[in-house]
């Protein structure tokens, strides 16, 4: 007996079925069966369903005599099920990968509730995936399992059969069946969270929900005045559960809303049905109607208009809320108009003033908080030259990220406008606002972020698609402002002079950002473990994949989840995404914690630095992160799997391959099989890890920022006026991982090996 039953009913959804199909098949989690239902679809679908079984023994096909619809198809897949737990997944859906080794071990975790409510994301025609907005009845906060008298917010969760687990014996007691029609969910959904003993939730996205055009919600169609039958459905079962009537007010008003939203959406009701929906929407209130308490007046009103029927009405206010929302729209944007101009005007003024000799103001990453290289000159110019007050520009929902004692300024008000006029020192690892002005009194030090391996600046006038519009005498008008530049080997200067060419000066100190590799203590590290939930004892692998301008989304082809369980439990994934993709590398993707994940996603975290500290190895591609993360000697794997499309698109200026800091795997079934085995943390390795710090490392020694603070600040050129020298890579000492120096021995030469080949592609 299967652990769960996947039930799909098909009907004309031929151009999206394998993607469904293959995200189920392709779980982590195997202990399954498929039982896709074909609802007499008149497309390819049941010859599409026919290929997978033959090719999958968990494939179970039901081709039906008839088109029955949504209700029917999944009764008849729930006919044949044989598994403990019932998942229904739509055909032109997706599992998010990883889902069902969440969800279960979210049902062991919970003692095996009769329902567990999970989350989803709504995937638009871009692909990309949005989580939906109510998510907070799905916290584990609280005990579980529990009834819905405990948590009645979950009725506000979004009632469908697709995103929840059901066991197949409380189903079969409580005679759980699907009607036919439109809206089959709510007659469904709601006896099933009304009669369930034991209710779990998982704060997870598991199922990325399609929506498309051509789809029953997005064609008027009189089946969408279905609705009305399936609450007759509803409230009849309430008629014969007695016990259950205290649900009847809270259920009254869902259906309310319910019925405003489908009579007022566009493209729901057709026009010549719109007065029977609306009459039939006024017996319907009067008929169910329950007192119950008050609801907000907003919605007071709502529900008068529909319980009245006044669509006329309802649908005059819902435009006069349109109209007034684009006359504030238009409002704002005056103000904000006039907004800049008055800022401009200040910054002009301040213009022409003096500049303050005492004065720097540092950015990284376009306001996105304190960190990069900028942090480390920030804290070096406090330690080294304390006349200087220091002030860090950072955007509001960024700001707790600023040390306390550092001015925080925010960006595009007067404060900001006033400190890039008058600060004598400017720092940043990108561009300030390009109206920036700059004075010849002031210096303007660029420090970059990272060792260039794709093209970058002027190169780019080579691959389009990567440049994407970019203005190129902008960047020439930009780079016209720069003082100092910094680079941390000799391919970086020589890439920096040829595509940002200026009459600035490279400063070979190091890179700053990479001082506390060299500087942090084992203390350190371990408070970074715990504070970011790694568990003690556990292999930490940080995860941090590059931007793909080929790429319509930045989804990366690795499952994680799949990957840590060929691994063992031993392992964890700090996985960061980079800093252009929006979001966690997967929406799925939760926190270690409840459900058993052992991804961490630490896409959020402002520090990079401090996430390579924290790990034991990384994981990435054509990242620049590598060559940072040479200077901390311990093992890097690279996973090259698109390296023919990057390098056709982007562009780079060596092949890593030829020269890696470490392994190198041409696929995820590959880098699975390197970290199962030893060669990726073993002597080999190291070697390469050696030359590969020899060439791109030679001045990280860890007092990179005090020598560019001291040569840009307090003038001293050389060593004779007080430059520190470098340290050769040889004599240097960085921070040791955790898994190197517990217990006095490598953690990483003692991970057991997985048993079993298993693959770790993820198919999308």
């Amino acid at each position: 007996m299967p652990r769960f039953s996947v039930i799909v009913p098909v009907h004309r959804v031929q151009a999206y079925l394998h993607q469904c199909l293959e995200s189920v098949l392709t779980q982590s989690f195997t202990d399954l069966e498929l039982i896709a239902v074909d609802d007499r679809s008149p497309d390819a679908c049941g010859a599409v369903l026919d290929e997978f079984a033959a090719r999958d023994p968990r494939v179970r096909v039901v081709h039906l005599p008839v088109n029955g619809g949504l209700g029917p198809a999944r009764n008849a897949g729930t006919a044949e099920a044989t598994g403990d737990y019932l998942i229904y997944l739509d055909g032109d859906d997706t599992l998010a990968p990883g889902a069902l080794r969440s969800i279960a071990d979210r049902l062991t975790a919970t003692g095996d509730p009769e329902v567990l409510v999970y989350g989803f994301a709504r995937a638009d025609w871009t692909g990309r995936a949005v989580p939906d907005e109510v998510r907070a009845p799905l916290a584990h906060d609280g005990p579980a399992p529990f009834r819905l008298a405990d948590r009645p917010e979950l009725l506000r969760v979004l009632m469908v059969a697709w995103n929840k687990a059901c066991r197949r014996d409380f189903v079969a007691r409580e005679g759980l069946s699907f009607p036919a029609g439109y809206y089959e969910d709510t007659p469904w959904t709601y006896p099933v969270l009304l009669t369930a003993r034991s209710i779990a939730t998982l704060d997870r996205v598991c199922v990325h929900y399609r929506q498309r055009p051509g789809s029953i919600l997005g064609t008027a169609d009189r089946r969408h005045l279905d609705v009305f039958d399936q609450y007759d459905r509803l409230f009849a079962f309430l008629d014969r559960r007695p016990e259950l009537d205290c649900w009847r007010p809270a259920l009254y008003r869902r259906m309310v809303d319910h019925l405003g939203t489908v009579g007022t959406r566009p493209g729901r009701v057709p026009r010549g049905c719109r007065r029977e929906f609306w009459r039939r929407a006024r017996a319907h209130c009067r008929r169910h109607r329950a007192p119950g308490p008050r609801p907000a007046a907003r919605t007071r009103l709502r529900h008068a208009l529909v319980r009245l029927g006044l669509h006329r009405t309802f649908r005059a206010l819902l435009r006069a809320a349109a109209l007034r929302r684009r006359a504030a729209g238009a409002a704002t944007g005056v103000l904000r108009a006039l907004r800049a101009v008055l800022l401009q005007a200040h910054y002009r003024v301040q213009l022409c003033l003096p500049v303050r000799a005492d004065r720097a103001v540092f950015a990284a990453y376009w306001g996105r908080g304190y960190g990069c290289s900028p942090g480390a000159l920030e804290a070096a110019v406090r330690e080294v030259a304390p006349h200087i007050r220091t002030a860090w520009i950072a955007r509001p929902e960024h700001r707790d990220t600023v040390p306390a004692g550092v001015r925080r300024l925010t960006p595009g008000t007067a404060a900001y406008w006033t400190a890039l006029a008058r600060s004598k020192y400017l720092v940043n690892n990108v561009n300030f606002d390009r109206r920036l002005v700059k004075r010849p009194a002031q210096v303007f030090v660029q420090t970059q972020h990272g060792t260039p391996l794709k093209h970058m600046g002027l190169d780019l006038q080579e691959h389009p698609a990567a440049a994407r519009g970019m203005d190129f005498a902008e960047l020439l008008r930009n780079t016209a402002k720069w003082d100092y530049v910094l680079s941390g080997n000799r391919h970086t200067t020589l890439t920096w002079e040829r595509v940002y060419p200026g009459r600035y000066t490279t400063l070979e100190y190091g890179l700053p950002r990479n001082d506390v590799f060299q500087r942090a203590t084992p203390a350190d590290v371990a408070r970074l473990r715990a504070a970011l939930g790694v568990p003690e004892g556990a292999v930490a692998l940080l995860y941090a994949p590059t931007h793909r301008d080929h790429r319509r989304t930045q989804q990366p082809p690795l499952d994680l989840e799949r990957l840590l369980c060929r691994l063992g439990p031993r392992f964890v994934v700090l996985a960061r995404a980079h800093c252009f993709h929006d979001g966690p590398l997967d929406s799925a993707a939760p926190l270690t914690g409840e459900g058993g994940s052992r991804v961490i996603d630490v896409s959020g975290h402002p520090r990079v630095e401090k996430l390579c500290l924290a790990s034991d190895a990384l994981i990435t591609d054509y990242s620049s992160l590598m060559f940072d993360y040479a200077n901390l000697d311990r093992p890097i794997v690279l996973l090259t799997d698109d390296w023919a499309a990057y390098e056709a698109v982007r562009g780079v200026y060596f092949d890593v391959r030829e020269c890696p800091p470490g392994a190198v795997a041409h696929s995820a079934d590959e880098l699975a099989d390197l970290l199962s085995g030893e060669h990726w943390r073993g002597a080999d390795s190291a070697r390469l890890r050696a030359a590969f710090r020899e060439r791109f490392c030679p001045w990280d020694d860890g007092r990179a920022a005090e020598r560019v603070v001291r040569h840009v600040v307090l003038g001293q050129r050389d060593e004779a006026s007080g430059l520190p020298p470098v340290v050769p890579p040889g004599r240097r000492r960085p921070a040791p991982s955790r898994a190197a120096t517990a217990h006095g021995r490598s953690r990483l030469a003692t991970v057991p090996q997985p048993a079993g080949p298993q693959t770790v592609t993820e198919s999308r």
